[in-house]
């Protein structure tokens, strides 16, 4: 793979990895109020709503998936994962909701390997233990505390999350990234629907218009996202992600007052020196 198609990857990687957290932002303002479930349906409602001007006007036939039911599976096993994430997620401050959600890097590593065949040396080990051992130093503290409980709850969801990724990678191959989306976004609103209904409570023209921004974040960075793993590998991809905790204290902080703990900087530091380290071997790798 060319160093222009892997540095590209690493890039769409962190702006997903950005869409996601201003996403994770809105979605837990509105779970604050709303029931989460009714909150993850809806926020998949609004994204397909705000692609529909684009799939009307490319037309239906140019978002036929190649093999339809794998896209059932992916959205079934997404939906899964998220009902665990949203049933936790009013309770655990950003920062922290986002260093769990690092666990799932090394479930992808190890599902790469074995499933995708693709090759997982050393370094790529390293850099994402690496990142995971800054994880531990974030969310080791909140482990123990009130929010014990629902930080384990969120951690379940981070192999469910890591089959979803695998399953992604496996569909760049003959689907585009945007068939892809937009068959996330129906599946997951429909295998949520019937968990939003009961307890529904109808949202207010603010909370509306929070969805459909939700909406359009959350098909924004599932394309980012999605396009990564079309230019590079995904077990390479991982440990790019742990910059996300250095997106998650400043949302947190700046919308809800979450001051990052000593432990959250002192652990942002050790996942950015994972980034970088797996950046700059995989940039020597593509050119030697």
């Amino acid at each position: 793979m060319p160093l222009r198609g892997t540095a590209r990857g690493m890039a769409w990687m962190v702006a997903s990895g950005l869409l996601f957290i201003a996403l994770t932002t809105v979605t837990r303002a509105l779970a604050q109020d709303l029931p989460p479930w009714q909150t993850q349906c809806l926020r998949f409602l609004a994204g397909l709503l705000v692609m529909l001007p684009w799939i009307l006007r490319r037309g239906l036939v140019a978002f036929r998936p190649a093999r339809p039911m794998r896209h059932v599976w992916r959205g079934a096993i997404h939906t899964l994962a998220l009902l665990i994430w949203f049933h936790a997620l009013p309770f655990v401050p950003i920062a922290e909701t986002t260093a769990i959600g690092f666990t799932a890097p090394l479930f992808v590593l190890v599902g790469a390997a074995l499933f995708l065949k693709e090759r997982v040396d050393a370094v790529r080990w390293g850099a994402t233990a690496l990142g995971f051992a800054g994880v531990l130093v974030v969310v080791g503290p909140q482990m123990a505390g009130a929010e014990g409980f629902h930080a384990t709850l969120m951690l379940l969801s981070a192999p469910l999350f890591a089959v979803s990724f695998l399953i992604t990678k496996a569909l760049t191959r003959k689907d585009a990234p945007e068939v892809i989306v937009v068959w996330q976004a129906v599946a997951v609103f429909v295998f949520s629907l019937p968990f939003a209904i009961p307890g529904w409570v109808w949202p207010s023209a603010t909370q509306w218009a929070l969805f459909l921004l939700a909406g359009l974040l959350g098909s924004a960075g599932h394309f980012a996202l999605t396009t990564a793993f079309k230019h590079a590998d995904v077990s390479a991809l991982q440990p790019i992600r742990f910059v996300d905790l250095l997106w998650a204290a400043l949302f947190g902080l700046a919308v809800f007052g979450d001051v990052p703990a000593a432990t959250t900087l002192a652990g942002g530091v050790v996942i950015l020196a994972a980034t970088t380290w797996i950046a700059r071997h995989e940039s020597g790798a593509t050119r030697g």
